[in-house]
């Protein structure tokens, strides 16, 4: 049997805010509804595979972390595809962003790698995405490590998530029951963080006092969100309504998350560029995002901040909007 070879790309999410919605069993019914930023930058996979039995090895280019997600992806699929357990597997990830900060780095390299397994066997390019969308949230579930992040990386650039659970299941992977939609323009951001694993999202959702605070938090600034049209004259109201939530649930009090909020806040005054630019809680992370507010081509505020919250022991890092799938 040749080689098989397949690649996979996906970019990562900020979750802004959202509800926890799981009182049913099923984990394709299970979700979020919400709102967030999809990015251009996130995980590659690349599925080598060889005449065997489904066995499976990961390789990560850059750190060391746990690949049991990575298994549990792969289990999935041979449910779904048989003839994926023919081959024993070398799976190589590379990561542009760090795990367990609130960007969405499992979503993303479990979509990725679910795309690289499918492509490696010759599964068509459409049926490949959405099957990896709903692999990615039966697993994200089953873990506990996301709510939402696949259901909006299926729509892709700024997104809202109007209807909770996954994007595609069914036979022929073309009913929800997870509703995002979407808008992209070039939006520059700049991702930071402290170099030190943020709590586990499952100490959040499978927490009861939290959800309570969450959920309401959430359906508050869906209020305003969930409904009119979606498109880049909203900016103003995504950015409002994260700040909001971040008071309103609790979790900007919680951890160290208001010291690194302050922080941003602080090196974006002494950069000069405070009128045109918003620090934002990536959730569920210890980490924030910073956008413009409304002047989407000046990038020269960039270099200024990340400088200033580097020499403070943050690391950064200078993103910006993916592209609608």
């Amino acid at each position: 049997m040749p080689t098989a070879l397949g690649r996979g790309h996906c970019g990562g999410h900020i979750t802004l805010f959202f509800t926890i919605e799981d009182v049913v069993d099923d984990p394709v019914q299970q979700g979020s509804r919400g709102a967030g930023l999809c990015l251009k930058d996130g995980v590659e996979a690349i599925a080598k595979g060889e005449d065997g039995d489904g066995k499976l090895v990961v390789r990560f280019q850059h750190g060391t972390y746990d690949s049991t997600m990575y298994e549990d992806v792969l289990e999935e699929l041979i449910r779904e595809i048989p003839e994926i357990q023919l081959f024993d597997w070398e799976l190589n990830i590379r990561m542009s962003l760090p795990a367990s900060q609130g960007f969405g780095m499992s979503a993303s390299g479990a979509i990725a790698s679910a795309i690289s397994f499918q492509r490696a066997i010759g599964i068509p390019h459409e049926e490949c995405l959405r099957r990896s969308f709903l692999i990615a949230h039966i697993v994200e579930r089953k873990r506990s490590s996301g709510l939402g992040d696949t259901t909006a990386l299926s729509s892709g650039g700024v997104e809202r998530r109007v209807a909770a659970g996954s994007p595609f299941s069914g036979v022929f992977l073309d009913t929800g029951p997870g509703i995002s939609e979407g808008w992209s323009t070039e939006i520059p951001v700049l991702l930071m963080w402290r170099d030190s694993t943020g709590k586990h999202t499952s100490k959040y959702i499978d927490n009861p006092d939290w959800k309570v605070k969450i959920t309401r938090a959430g359906e508050n600034a869906m209020e305003i969100i969930g409904s009119g049209d979606w498109d880049s004259s909203r900016w103003g109201d995504l950015i409002d309504g994260s700040l909001n939530f971040a008071r309103d649930s609790g979790l900007e009090f919680d951890s160290s998350r208001s010291e690194i909020i302050n922080a941003a806040n602080d090196a974006i005054e002494k950069s000069g560029f405070s009128e045109n630019l918003s620090a934002m809680l990536c959730m569920l992370g210890e980490s924030v995002v910073i956008v413009p507010k409304y002047n989407f081509d000046e990038q020269e505020w960039l270099g200024e901040v990340s400088s200033i919250l580097e020499e403070n022991g943050f690391s950064t890092f200078s993103s910006q909007i993916g592209s609608l799938r």
